[in-house]
């Protein structure tokens, strides 16, 4: 029976995407891909998910290439204008799964700078019972001691949980450690598919 639901943050809660600033900072989505395919990688971007300091991992970054420079450092200093708010309707639909008496948690990969600032400004992180976020421990999804992690601090069982985040590696390592997963596609089929448990 299903009595915790688990949420990620960017993708599911919080409309993370970094083509909102670097579309228009450099000219063109095609430009724009090009940079976070190969430059500003979701494999860099993981080091400081992982705790890694943010100016230790551009510095870093920036002087293997100092071509990109300005939009590496970019990438640190206008951070915030990646995310454009919260996800339509899912503040109202965790504030609607607690009134149905389930337990609510977040789990995120998230650079702790970063999420430290932002915590208090979207109060659907206030809804949530607890949280647990990559930055401030240490260790990032999809391994399996960041599940085990919130398992532990907050008490509960994995056969009760089900963890919802729009990557699927992410989920599997959620089923991996006894979670049940669904990956996220929108509030509709989230809503159909926890109906279904």
């Amino acid at each position: 029976m299903i009595k915790n639901i688990v949420f990620d943050f960017g993708g599911v809660l919080v409309d993370w995407n970094p083509h909102y600033l670097f579309d228009s900072f450099l000219g063109s989505r095609d430009k724009a891909d090009w940079f976070l395919s190969n430059i500003c990688t979701h494999t860099w971007i993981r080091q400081m998910d992982a705790g890694k300091t943010f100016e230790q991992g551009v510095a870093e970054l920036a002087a293997q290439h100092p071509d990109w420079a300005d939009a590496i450092y970019t990438y640190r200093s206008r951070w915030r204008e990646m995310i454009s708010g919260l996800m339509p309707g899912m503040e109202d639909y965790v504030r609607e799964l607690k009134r149905e008496g389930y337990h609510v948690y977040g789990l995120s990969n998230w650079v702790k700078e970063t999420f430290d600032i932002v915590e208090q400004e979207f109060s659907v992180f206030q809804e949530l019972e607890g949280m647990v976020i990559s930055g401030r421990e240490g260790v990032i999804k999809p391994f399996p001691e960041i599940y085990r992690l919130l398992l532990t601090r907050y008490n509960l069982q994995a056969d009760e949980c089900v963890f919802i985040d729009d990557v699927a590696e992410n989920v599997e390592g959620a089923r991996a450690v006894g979670m049940q997963g669904i990956l996220f596609r929108g509030l509709d089929n989230l809503r159909n598919e926890i109906n279904q448990l």
